[in-house]
Formats: C-alpha cells, structure tokens, sequence
C-alpha cells in the first residue's frame, strides 16, 4: 500500500465513478482500476463493488475511505510544513558561540554580513565549548566560535581566527584599580577567581600557566563557571580574575580591568571557528569569506 493507491481509492470513492475519477486523477480509467485492485490484494479485502452501471463502497470501504481521507491530510499537511521548512531553513544562520564572542567577534561580524543578507534569519546561542560541539554535530548550529579543544570530531573543520587578550579584574575600590597595566607579581598574593577546568578548560589553564611562569603559585579563593559568577565574586571582593579583555564592558561600576603583561609564552585565549566538513550552504561560505577578508579589523579590538 502506498500513498498513490490511497489517492486513487479516495478519487473513486467520492465520484462513484471510474471515468470521473480517473479523469481528476488524470490517468486512464484502466491504470486507475488496477491501483485499486493491488490495493484490494494487499489489503485482502474488497473496498469496493463493481457492476456495468455504477460503483459503491464496501462496508469495509467505507471504513477506509473515512481513515485514507485523514491520511492523505496529514500527508500533505507534513509535505507542505516540511517544504516550507527548507525554504525557511535557507534564509536562517545558526550560529553558536563562547560568551567572549558573542560580545565582541560575532556582532562585529553580523555587521559586515547583514548588509549582504537582509532577510536573513539569525539565530545565536551563547554557551560554552563543550556544550557548543555537541550542537553543531548534530547539526542544530552552522557554526561555533569556540576555544578548540586538544582533539576534535573528525567530521568538524577548525579555522584558527585570534588569541584574545585578556585583562585583570579587580574591585573597583581596589589598591591597584587605578593602575593601567599590571604583571602578575603584582597580585601573586591576592586571592583569585578561577574558572572551573571541566568546563573552561584554556581559561583555567591560562591563569594557572601566567602565575607558574612567573614563578608563584595562585591563591584560590573561589572556582566558578559562569562569567557574570566569577564578576560578581570580584564585585564583592572576594578575589581577583583573569578575564578575556571583552568583560570590559561588564559591571563596570563596581570592577575595573586593568591591561595585563603576557609572557612571550602565554599569548591570551584561542578563538577559532569551528563547521561541519562538506557543508556548503551559501550563508555559511559567505560567512567564512568575510571573516577571512576582514580579519584583521575584527580581531583588533580583542
């Protein structure tokens, strides 16, 4: 049984008629008549009775002439959503990106792409790596910006876009607020915020690799995860973090960041883009062509 004996079933069934019914469907009455009867052999059962001068249903047809109607409904109402669908999805851009790059990379860079796209659908989720990876595999995001872990999914193409700098967050009352730039033997007594290594493992790693080569070795108050988490810990003087230079504009009131000497070593945060290998949707070429034109005018703020 398929979708085109049902159809051919319900023509007849509300036209009585072959002729009639064949003509709507625009076939012969013949082809017409032995889709019904593959039916019928399928079905083991007769839907309809045949004589010279008319045709009727079944009991039996009659039920499923009711049921076939709903069917091809549904049918169609699924063809039509999932053909509008395409279309829509076509128009959308989904892109995911770490909260560093959502403030300062991404817009900068819907800036030059809007204007080429007008009617562009865009859609942005702000998470963290690892919960970004997952998302574009399965293909519920086009792209991420993220800090590329050690080892990637096969089927994933990594593009290396910067190292962000990073700034030194400090209460705003604090002795060194006042400062414009600062090392780390500067604060190797202070107390840090440290962001949790499961889950932003270069952040974690930067911070502890910044007070090893300067020879110390940090005092750890408080480890968080969120980054409004590890400003508001600062805000309340609980201790000091090392933060991508794109927070500056983030509670600004009660924190200042001041610039921070990296070793040659230690370079600041990686930011890459991330898609799947053998996509090539139009949004997303143009996307990674503007990024590569434009790179170094985006990247120089970070």
């Amino acid at each position: 049984m398929d979708i085109n004996q049902l159809r051919c079933f319900v023509a007849v069934g509300k036209e009585l008629h072959f002729g009639r019914a064949a003509q709507k469907m625009e076939m012969m009455p013949a082809s017409l008549s032995r889709f019904i009867r593959l039916l019928e052999e399928d079905l083991g059962v007769r839907l309809l009775n045949r004589s010279t001068r008319n045709v009727s249903l079944t009991a039996e047809g009659a039920l499923f002439f009711d049921d076939a109607s709903k069917l091809i409904d549904q049918f169609d109402a699924l063809a039509k959503r999932f053909k509008v669908g395409l279309k829509d999805e076509r128009r959308k851009l989904r892109i995911g990106a770490i909260d560093s790059a959502a403030r300062g990379l991404v817009p900068a860079l819907l800036n030059l792409f809007v204007p080429l796209h007008p009617h562009s659908d865009i859609h942005i989720i702000e998470d963290k790596t690892i919960n970004l990876i997952p998302k574009l595999k399965s293909g519920w995001l086009d792209m991420i910006f993220i800090r590329e872990p050690q080892s990637i999914d096969a089927s994933l193409a990594v593009r290396f876009i910067t190292r962000e700098s990073c700034v030194l967050a400090v209460p705003i009352q604090h002795e060194l607020a006042q400062r414009e730039r600062v090392a780390v033997a500067d604060f190797q007594h202070e107390a840090m915020i440290i962001p949790d290594r499961r889950t932003r493992p270069h952040s974690h790693d930067l911070t502890m690799s910044l007070f090893k080569q300067a020879g110390f070795t940090p005092h750890i108050a408080q480890f968080a995860e969120e980054k409004q988490t590890i400003l508001s810990l600062v805000s309340a003087g609980l201790g000091l973090a090392v933060v991508p230079a794109s927070y500056r504009t983030m509670n600004s009131d009660s924190v200042s960041y001041i610039a921070l000497e990296l070793p040659e070593e230690i370079k600041g945060l990686p930011l890459s883009i991330a898609w799947q290998k053998g996509n090539e949707d139009s949004f997303l070429l143009d996307m990674l062509r503007l990024l590569q034109e434009h790179q170094r005018e985006l990247t120089a703020k970070l």
